[in-house]
Order: C-alpha cells, then structure tokens, then sequence
C-alpha cells in the first residue's frame, strides 16, 4: 500500500474518523498540517500496520471491512478499536460521551455525504402543505354542489336551446339563485352585457357557477350583482332599477301603476330609508360590510314573499312612505319640492325650537343634498322626520347629538344643554304651562341616562340608555315632552310588550289613518285600521 498516497488524501478525511478524542475536530479542522502530521505519525505505529495488512487482506479475501471497528481477520481479532497515538494519562480526561454516541457521528454513519461537512443536520423539518384559503374570485363550489347546480340549470333551460328573455328568468332568479324576484332584471343585465335580450345556458354557468357566485352569501351575492364593475361600494343609483321593478311587479304596488310619478318618489323613499339606516358612514357609499350588518337582506326577502307591502315594515311599506311624502308635502307650501326655515317650524304643529331648526339649517347633523341656498330637499327631509319620529336608533342620536354640541367637541355640556331648553321654558311660560326649572331637568336627565363621568353627556352614554330619546324631546320639541311628563303608564307597557315596532312604526300607522280619513272621510281608511291595535293609538 503506498502509505504517502494515503497521507496525500488527508484532507479529505473528517476528523471524526481519527478517532482522537484528546483533540477537538474544530481544531484539526481549523489546523489541516497538524491533521497531516497526526495521520503520518498513526501511520508509522506498529499497531497501525498491523491493521492496515489485515485490512488489505480482508478486502483481497473478499471480506466485508469495517473501516472504523475490528479487522474480521485473525491477526486483528485482538484489537477492539484504532490504536492512540498518545499515553495513557498524558492529558486529562474529557467529559464522557453519551451512550447513544455523538449525534453527528451517529449521522456520519447513515449518510455517505456527511463525509464532506463537520456539521451536519440531525432531521429535516417535515414540511405541512397548507390548504388553500384565499380566492380572489370567491371559492370554487364543491364538486356535488357544483353538479347539482348544473343539473337544475338543465332542468330551467332544457326547453330553451336559445336562452331565457327576461319576462322567463324570474323563475331562474327565485329557484337558482335563491334571490328576491325583482332581481331578475339585474342578473340578467349582468350577463347579457351585449343587450342581446337573450341569456344562454352556457353565459348563465359562466356567470353564476364560474364565476363562483354560487359559494358567496346572500349579501356578497347582492352586493356584487348591484354594485359597478370599477367600484367596491353601493350608491343610491345601483339600488333603482330593482326598485323600479318591484314596483312594476309587486302584487301590493299594481295600483301605482297608473302614476308614474309617485312609483318613482316610492322607489326614492326606500333608497333613503335604507341608506338612512344602514349607510352609517353617511357619505353615500353603502359597502358590503354595512350590507351584512344591517337587516336589508331579510327585508327583501320579506318584501318578495308578502303579498301585502304594508307588512314589510322596514324600508318597503307603502303606508310609510305616504306619510313621508305628505308630510312633506304639506310643508312646501309653493310645492318647489323645497322647504325653508319658516316652512320646517311649522311641522308637528309648530313642535320644535327655532334653534333646533337653526341647527338642522346650518347643515351640522348632514350636509343638504338639495344644492340651494337655505333650502332643504326631499331626501334632507326624510333624514330630518326619521330622526324626529324615532329617536330611540341610533342614527337619530348621532343627528340631533350633533345637533346640541354646539362646540363640536363630542360631549354635552350642562351650557349646552341650557342653551336649547332656555327657549323650551320660555314657550311652556307663553302657554300657561307650569316651568320646570332646568336645574331639575339636568337632576332628571342625569338620572335617566346615567352618564360614565359626571359634568357632561356622551354619544356613548346615550346609546347606551333605552331612554335616551326622551333627553332631545324635553330640550327642544314642546309637544313630545309634555305627552312625556303625562303618558299612562299603561300604554308605555302595552307599547313595550311587542318590541318589533319602533317609534317610528307606530307614528306611521296613526299618521296614516289621520292622513287616510281626511283625504277620503271617517267610512274610507283602506283597511288599515283593522290591522292594528287600538292601543297603538296616540295617547294625547
């Protein structure tokens, strides 16, 4: 064997391999001449030759070698382990090892390739695939939705091999898509974006299956259907022409049709109430968070399935918007579709302080929409009489809290508070009504609302308060506060007992029958007064 060949390839051996355990591996490492004279001195020890020649006659014989433990021959029977090149207590001791033997030697005697390195990778991290849970176009249907879907789809346009025109696809609207039938004019403009009067089967599985509308909920569905293709939010505009056609097709709405005029203040009305309600933002973009969060989904639903419009008490009754669109009317003396500060004073029967009007002029609650001048318009309007008939929601409290802090600072003061009631004491003094000092107005509201610190009133504090509704009444609407101060206790139970009509509900319904009886007598008010509960009536 030519040793000097051997030594020639020392620097290909892993210091392990020495089996020097007097010697760091790092420092033969970091010294490869100190490496070399090392294996040359090993080599030169009779002990060493010994088993370099079994070794060599093991692999000539045929004989498996094991390189780092005994020579399976008989001349190396005898020796157990790598001879030392250095005497027994010459250094000290190192620090036993484990049992189980270095964990990159153990590693050096399963990989070949660890002969290259001394530091080596005790296990690979097992890598977890991770589902997919983002889609950006919605996530795809399961497959057995998917076919079921597809086969239903079949089943409507199995006998329409050149598409569905639009009086045929209500049916695909309420069965498929599981939506209001007066969205059948939207979806199907959605898919015939050529105006060809037809849509497909194939064009409608691109659109509804494809385009994974079928996995998004309701609200999603709506909103994507409704919205513009460049905007991420719903306006007033997006929301006509399903009102539009629910009041071309609602079985409660068929007697508008000869009035073109009052369909389209009908459809306005509701686009106000809703954006009123659920726009909470109050800038005009309706997003879909909003959307989820409000109650417009049901009432829809509600609205598509109930014959009788007046039912649908949110958003949808007719009778409601009759009392709007009256009101306002009586109001706009010139019939300009415009109301002025003398015009607003006159409403509930004079019922407000000319500061609240002042306030609700300076445009603090909600900039006008009507574009003129010391003027309000019809959609001002109906913001302002859905805050004043039903102070107890929270849209109305963030209009007139607005309203009374005058200095904007987000609390009301104890000044501000007097300032508006000064002039609500001075009217009950014109009107021969006993005063009521504002030092026990303030105890009372105190007391009523329950404020978290003491010196002034918070939008928190009031939302917080069922009651809180009744603070604005007693500050600046004469009528309200006196039928406060002597409202039978029985009624307020009566009215308490069923809570899914608000204040706004029963104003409505008396406004009505009062509305309805003067324009056709005491023998016509269409029915709605059998509808309702005597109880519901005014009591004052």
């Amino acid at each position: 064997m030519d040793i000097d060949a051997v030594v020639g390839d020392v620097g290909s051996f892993d210091p392990e391999l020495l089996q020097l355990p007097e010697l760091s591996p790092f420092a033969l490492k970091a010294s490869p001449q100190i490496a070399e004279d090392l294996y040359a001195q090993w080599l030169s020890l009779p002990q060493t030759g010994r088993l370099v020649k079994s070794l060599i006659d093991d692999a000539t014989a045929g004989i498996p070698i094991n390189a780092l433990g005994n020579s399976s021959s008989a001349n190396a029977a005898g020796s157990n382990s790598l001879p030392s090149m250095f005497q027994a207590g010459s250094t000290p001791p190192l620090s036993p090892r484990s049992s189980s033997g270095s964990p990159r030697f153990s590693k050096l005697k399963t990989s070949p390739s660890s002969l290259r390195s001394p530091l080596k990778v005790v296990s690979e991290p097992v890598r977890e695939a991770i589902p997919q849970f983002y889609f950006q176009n919605g996530r795809p249907p399961p497959k057995e939705l998917q076919e079921h879907c597809l086969s239903r789809i079949n089943d409507l346009f199995g006998g329409h091999m050149d598409g569905l025109q639009l009086h045929e696809f209500k049916l695909v609207s309420k069965e498929l898509c599981k939506l209001p039938t007066f969205f059948s004019s939207a979806i199907f403009k959605k898919i015939d974006t050529s105006c060809s009067g037809i849509v497909t089967r194939d064009a409608f599985v691109r659109y509804w299956v494809d385009g994974n509308m079928l996995t998004m909920d309701t609200a999603t569905q709506i909103f994507k259907i409704l919205k513009q293709s460049d905007s991420n939010y719903l306006t007033q505009v997006d929301f006509k022409p399903i009102l539009l056609e629910l009041v071309a097709t609602h079985p409660g709405l068929e007697f508008l049709h000869g009035t073109p005029e009052f369909q389209e203040r009908y459809a306005e009305t509701v686009i106000y109430r809703i954006f009123y309600y659920i726009n909470r933002s109050g800038n005009g973009r309706l997003t879909l968070r909003e959307l989820k969060r409000g109650n417009l989904i049901a009432a829809m639903q509600h609205a598509d399935e109930e014959e009788d419009i007046n039912k649908v008490l949110r958003y949808f009754s007719y009778e409601h918007f009759y009392v709007i669109y009256c009101k306002f009317w009586e109001l706009d003396t010139d019939h300009d579709f415009l109301i002025d500060k003398e015009n607003l004073i006159r409403y509930g029967n004079h019922a407000l302080t000319y500061r609240i009007v002042d306030r609700v002029f300076s445009q603090i609650p909600r900039k006008f929409t009507s574009k003129v001048e010391g003027k309000m318009g019809y959609e001002d309007f109906v913001y302002f009489m859905l805050s004043e008939e039903d102070k107890s929601c929270e849209p109305s409290l963030e209009y007139w809290f607005k309203c009374i802090d005058l200095d904007g600072n987000g609390v009301l003061t104890p000044n501000e508070l007097q300032f508006f009631y000064e002039e609500q004491l001075h009217r009950m003094e014109c009107m021969a009504q006993e005063p009521v000092l504002f030092e026990d107005i303030l105890c009372q509201i105190v007391d009523m609302i329950a404020p978290e610190r003491e010196g002034y009133l918070t939008l928190a504090d009031l939302k917080g308060c069922k009651l809180s509704g009744n603070v604005f009444n007693i500050l600046f609407n004469l009528n309200k506060f006196i039928a406060f101060e002597s409202r039978d206790p029985f009624l307020i139970r009566q009215e308490r007992e069923d809570p899914t009509l608000t204040e706004w509900d029963r104003f409505a319904h008396r406004e009505y029958i009062r509305l309805s009886m003067e324009e056709d007598g005491e023998n016509a008010s269409n029915g709605s007064v059998e509808v309702w509960d005597e109880s519901l009536e005014a009591p004052f």
